[in-house]
This record gives C-alpha cells, structure tokens and sequence, in this order.
C-alpha cells in the first residue's frame, strides 16, 4: 500500500509545481516592459460574433407613402424659400432716383408696362404675381401720381389704390365774364372736352379751383356753378333787411356792377352803398361798365374809351338811360362783391371819383364831388378845357338831384340830374375827357363820361 501513496504524493507535487510555474510565468509576462506602440494595441483581438440578418418583408405603401411625404416636404421648402424671397423684393426699395409724376391709364398690364418704362419698377413680372395673389388688380386706379424716390413695389400699390391723384390749380379772376372764363378753361391743357354752350353771365363763383388732370371743362363749370349757388344763398340770407334789392339775381347784378367799379377790396362796400342810396333815391345808377356790356356783350374788352354817342346809345344795360338795375349781370361778381350789396356802408355818399392812387374819393353832395374832380384832375396833371363843365339837364321839379359816379378806370360819369333848386349852374355840353384807369385789373375800357 505504501508505494502506491508515494506515487499519488509525487503526481501532486508536480501538479502543484506545474500551476506555480504558470502562474510565476503570467506574473512575469504582465510585468514585461512593453514598447509604448505594443502598450496600446491588445495582443489579439477576438472575433465580433456572427449577427443573424433577418429578411425584411417589401412593403409598397410604406414605401410610396414616404417619397411622397419627402417630396412634399422639399417643395414647401422650396416654395418657402421664394415666398421669403418675394417679399423681400416686394419691399425693397425700387430703382426710382428721384421724385417722378406720371399719369397712369389703361388695363393692368398697361400700368406695370408703363411703369416699366417710366422706371418707376424693374420687375413688372413680381408686381403682376403680388396683384394677383393679394387680389389688388381690381383695387387699381387710374390717374396722375406722385411716385417718390426708391418708391417699392408695395408703395406703388398703394399709390395706385388710394387714387389720391395730383392736383391741378386754375384761378377764375372776380370780374370776368362767362366767355373769358370758358377761354380760360379753354387755354388750360390739363381740362378736357369742348364746352357747348357759354353760361350764363353771373352764374360762375370766381375762385381757385383744383381738378385731376383729364377733367372735363364741362364738369368744372358745373362745379363753379354750384359753388355760386351755394354762395349766394348763404349770402342771400344774411343780407340787411333794408335793401332796394327784390331778388337773389338782383344782388348778383349790382354786385357785378361794384366787381367792375373797383378793385380794392375794402372800397367794395362803400361804392355799393353808393348805387344803394342812388336805387333809394332813385337816381340812375351811371355806370360806364354797363354801358360797355350794353355794346360788346361779354367779349371783354372795348379797347378804347366810350364816346358821347354810345352813352347815348339804347341797350338793356344802359344805366345813364334806364332807371334802376341793368338788365341783367354784366359780370361774374366774386363773394367779396356779394357779400358788400348784402351789406353795404352805411353812408350818404352819392359820387364816388378816382383819387390818382388807384382809389376813390366819395362824396354825399354834387359840389363836394365836383371839388374831387379839379383835385383828381390836378394830380393827373391834365389841362381842362374851358368848354369842358359839368353837363346840366333841362329843370324838372320830378327830378332827383343826381351826378356823375366813378368808374373803376378812374372816369367819372355823365352829369348829374337836378331839379329846380340846385345852386348849379348850367354849363355847355361837356367834352369827353380820357382819363388814367384807377385800378390795374379793371377794365381797360373805361372812358370818361362828361365831367
């Protein structure tokens, strides 16, 4: 038994050297100097496990569904990107370099078109898509605008919508006539359209007047004479309660009498109140303008002074002839003129005669009158003629105690009427007498009715 436990001893010590001689020879090998390139690279490296790839199954709608869905995602991107472009463009500023009025007519196309050449835009294509897809073609005007310096696309829209287009200015002077104001519409390049018929005399505001360019004559003449209209009735209702004046068209009438008269506005009133004691008097208004409408009608002008004959001379509006108011306006009378019948001074004053500075002087007896005349005569510088006195009718004890008035070129009027008690003395038939106008814009026609 014994040689058999030797035998077992011995198998175990050589195990137990083997395992020692492992481990001491591990020990040794971890404690080896390695290279820095050695350190870091493991001695082998064992193999990745195989992987077990399971078939996918094919699945059509997945598959469509998802390109269609990439598809559509990179159009939104794209549409996207030209929307935020578009609109950057849509405000920037345009290639305007300077203030520029044009007038604009036509279709839609017509307007980007010549905005095009104006050079008010330079893409007529994205205005056109802005129109249209913010609905605004129909919401375009026409008419003449103000496009200012770098003016963009959307400002341009704007003008073009709020049609606030410029406005044009045409001043209708107190004092003309229906014919020259129709020449005046005439002459104006920005009316358009022919005028028939002339209006009738008075029935026109004198006043400055703004329009678009492309109004019609007619429309504008139509709105001056509901302008008068509304003038004279606002006038009309405030007038004094005293006056000799039966009518609206009365008041139109003297008014127009003062509008050639005088052309100083603070005169306007007391000459008005001249003619206004002279109709309660009922002395003969006298007035040289009347006279000349009488023979011209409204043509204007005479060019020329009036002559002893045509004083003389039977017409409608022959104010040395006929008692009263002339037939009808021999003017258009202006609001200042209107409101001075409705309201006149309140005075005695009967004459009224140029005083050399363009101006009158006023006077409420013949032979104060008769003294501005010499005066106004000395400072013209003029030499009378002897024979040149103030005319006397024949004595009538119905006559009203009357005298030359003052026209608005500084001319006075025929003699006055009389009756038998005047210290007046009879003179020779008067002599005609050109005198200097008084007032720059009256009418160049005056003449001087015997002095």
């Amino acid at each position: 038994m014994e040689p058999m436990t030797e035998e077992k001893s011995g198998v175990e010590t050589t195990e137990r050297t083997n395992v020692h001689r492992a481990r001491s020879m591990s020990f040794m090998r971890r404690i080896m100097v390695k290279t820095p390139s050695a350190a870091i690279h493991p001695e082998s490296v064992p193999e990745p496990p195989e992987q077990i790839v399971a078939e996918r199954k094919e699945r059509p709608l997945t598959n469509f569904l998802s390109g269609l869905l990439s598809f559509i995602a990179i159009v939104a991107a794209l549409v996207g990107g030209v929307f935020v472009y578009a609109e950057r463009q849509v405000y920037a500023p345009g290639p305007l370099d300077a203030d520029k009025v044009v007038l604009v007519r036509g279709s839609t196309s017509d307007v980007i078109d010549q905005l095009e050449r104006e050079g008010i835009i330079d893409k007529g294509f994205l205005l056109t898509l802005y129109w249209q897809i913010t609905g605004r073609s129909s919401q375009i005007k026409g008419g003449e605008y103000l496009f200012k310096r770098e003016a963009s696309l959307d400002q341009v829209t704007s003008v073009l919508i709020e049609g606030k287009s410029i406005l044009h200015a045409i001043t209708i002077p107190e004092g003309r006539t229906s014919q020259e104001i129709v020449d005046l519409l005439q002459a104006d390049s920005n009316l358009a359209g022919d005028i028939k018929d002339v209006p009738k005399e008075g029935t026109l505001l004198p006043e400055t007047y703004k329009f678009a360019r492309g109004m019609t004559r007619t429309q504008l003449l139509d709105h001056m004479a509901q302008e008068q209209a509304k003038t004279l009735r606002e006038i009309w209702a405030k007038r004094v309660p005293d006056l000799p004046i039966a009518s609206p068209q009365d008041l139109v009438t003297l008014a127009s009498v003062v509008e050639k008269e005088t052309g100083k506005a603070d005169e306007r009133p007391r000459v008005a109140g001249v003619f206004i004691n002279r109709l309660n008097t009922k002395m003969r208004l006298e007035s040289d303008p009347t006279v000349i409408y009488g023979l011209i009608g409204g043509r204007g002008s005479l060019g020329r002074g009036l002559t002893k004959s045509e004083l003389q001379q039977a017409t409608p509006y022959n104010t040395y002839l006929l008692p009263g108011l002339p037939a009808g306006p021999i003017t258009n009378p202006g609001r200042a003129a209107l409101e001075a019948v409705a309201n006149p001074s309140r005075t005695k004053d009967l004459y009224f005669v140029a005083d050399g500075t363009g101006g009158h002087v006023f006077a409420d007896t013949y032979e104060q009158h008769l003294k501005n005349v010499a005066k106004w005569r000395q400072i013209e510088g003029e030499k009378t003629d002897p024979s040149a006195s103030i005319a006397q009718p024949p004595a009538s004890a119905a006559a009203k105690a009357g005298a030359a008035s003052e026209s608005n070129d500084g001319s006075t009027k025929a003699a006055p009427q009389t009756n038998t008690n005047t210290k007046a003395k009879p003179a020779p038939a008067p002599k005609l007498i050109k005198k200097k106008a008084a007032n720059p814009d009256a009418n160049p026609d005056a003449a001087a009715a015997p002095d």
